[in-house]
This record gives structure tokens, C-alpha cells and sequence, in this order.
């Protein structure tokens, strides 16, 4: 299915530009008239998998992560990439509570919070070469009525 809309946006890996990332991925959701919650979800999304570049993908270092936003009629797909050091055990990271960083108290609840926000959540990784992170999300908005356009 082609997009209706798609949007590509690239940035530091800074933990400022966290908020960034967020506020633009919302702003270009918008588009499909979501629900309040719905935003709210989609921006947590966002910003747990862009803290989870800036964090475990480059640690020390800075790198570009790259955000791109897909819309389609009634959904959005929302991937986040670096270039970091990768993920070893995919399956192993998304366990619920596993932090690979306990001394900066991180909850390890970043792709349980993820999950918990979007329908859909898939991540490819290899070691060395970095890691792409895929949201989805249908919006409920989608089946009210849309408000006619005055022209």
C-alpha cells in the first residue's frame, strides 16, 4: 500500500533533540486527526525509541538518527534508525524490566512502553551496524465522520 503522506527527518543524537523528534512526528500525525490520547501515544512512542538511540545506540558517541513518518488513510508507520552499536539479543531486550545500562537506573521498560502505545512494533538490529525500530498505528479517528472543507 503506497502512503498518502511521508515525511524524513535526520538529527544528532542528542538527548535535546529527543523532544524534538516528538513534538515533529505529532505534528505530522495531526494530518490524520487524531484523537487527543492517540497523539499522546504516538509522541511516547516516538520519544522512548529515540532515547533508546540516543542511549544504548551510540552511548558516548554522537550519531544521526533518522526518523521517517509514513501515513496512509487511517494509520501511520513511524521508523527510527541509527547506525549505533546494534542490539546482540533482540528478543532478550524487549523482555520487560532487562536494561542493558543498570547504572544509569534505566526501567528497561522502553519497548514494553512502545508496545504498550502502538498496534505494532518491529525491530531489526545487527551488532555493529545499528538498529531500526518500526511503530504502527491505526487511528480510531479514522472511523468518525471527517469534517467537509469549506472552500
Amino acid at each position: 500500500m503506497q502512503p498518502v503522506n511521508e515525511m524524513k527527518l535526520e538529527f544528532l543524537s542528542k538527548s535535546s533533540n529527543e523532544a524534538f523528534a516528538r513534538v515533529v512526528a505529532a505534528a505530522f500525525v495531526s494530518q490524520l486527526d487524531p484523537t487527543i490520547e492517540e497523539l499522546a501515544d504516538v509522541r511516547t512512542a516516538v520519544s522512548e525509541a529515540v532515547t533508546n538511540a540516543i542511549i544504548h545506540g551510540y552511548e558516548d558517541e554522537t550519531g544521526t538518527i533518522r526518523m521517517v513518518c509514513r501515513l496512509y488513510e487511517r494509520s501511520v508507520e513511524i521508523e527510527i534508525s541509527d547506525e549505533g552499536k546494534g542490539i546482540e539479543d533482540i528478543e532478550l531486550a524487549m523482555q520487560p524490566l532487562y536494561t542493558s545500562k543498570p547504572e544509569m537506573e534505566r526501567s528497561g521498560m522502553g519497548f514494553t512502553v512502545m508496545e504498550s502505545f502502538m498496534d505494532r512494533v518491529k525491530v531489526r538490529s545487527k551488532p555493529g551496524e545499528g538498529t531500526t525500530v518500526t511503530l504502527y498505528k491505526t487511528f480510531s479517528s479514522a472511523e468518525r465522520p471527517r469534517k467537509k472543507q469549506e472552500k
